[in-house]
């Protein structure tokens, strides 16, 4: 494993995305562990997305106009669902202190924000393979998925150490709180829209 493909997986981790704001929100709400639980369940989707990926079924993907368009709008509703959700500071992105979810919705939420991303599989088609080798198979593709899985969850949960570290000051401020529900929604619905305007 290249010192590049992890440098570059790196930077492709810590670049804002769904699941950063996921776990941010998570964490300022119902702090680190909770935090932990919202991370691992977008680790487990893109897991799912490698296994796509190493099955060849991106290929199908990417082929299937019709199959790409119903996956990647469900995942623009649902992630407008969720910008909505941010903005009322309703059900689990609301970010006023409260005991944690059960880690097993936490997780479920993950999940599914990752899993209606068709970009994902296509990812790793295109990522992975620049780092390796003609005669290289399925097993390295996997070994290479794996380290940039893990390198995720690490990434997600520095995220999410961060945002509880200034917890107490946000949550103490109601103005503050008021900004962050609209940043939260207006994340969520950019990538919504970015989504929506992606191409297979």
């Amino acid at each position: 494993m290249s010192i590049e493909f992890l440098i570059t997986a790196f930077i492709v981790c810590v670049a804002p995305g769904i699941g950063v704001v996921y776990t941010l929100s998570t964490a300022l709400g119902q702090g680190f562990r909770a935090a932990i639980w919202a991370a691992l369940g977008c680790t487990i989707a893109t897991l799912v997305h490698l296994g796509v990926a190493v099955a060849g079924l991106a290929a199908v993907l990417h082929a299937s106009a019709i199959l790409f368009q119903s996956i990647k709008f469900a995942g623009v509703a649902y992630l407008l669902w969720m910008a909505w959700g941010a903005l009322k500071g309703t059900g689990g992105l609301d970010i006023a202190a409260a005991d944690p979810a059960p880690p097993a919705r936490l997780v479920r939420r993950g999940i599914l924000l990752n899993l209606l991303n068709p970009k994902l599989p296509m990812f790793f088609i295109a990522f992975l393979p620049q780092f390796m080798a003609p005669t290289d198979g399925a097993g390295a593709m996997v070994a290479l998925g794996a380290a940039f899985a893990a390198m995720t969850f690490a990434v997600f949960l520095g995220y999410g150490a961060l945002a509880v570290m200034g917890r107490a000051r946000v949550l103490s401020s109601p103005r503050v709180m008021g900004w962050l529900r609209r940043a939260f929604a207006l994340s969520f619905a950019a990538l919504g829209l970015r989504l929506a305007f992606e191409r297979a």
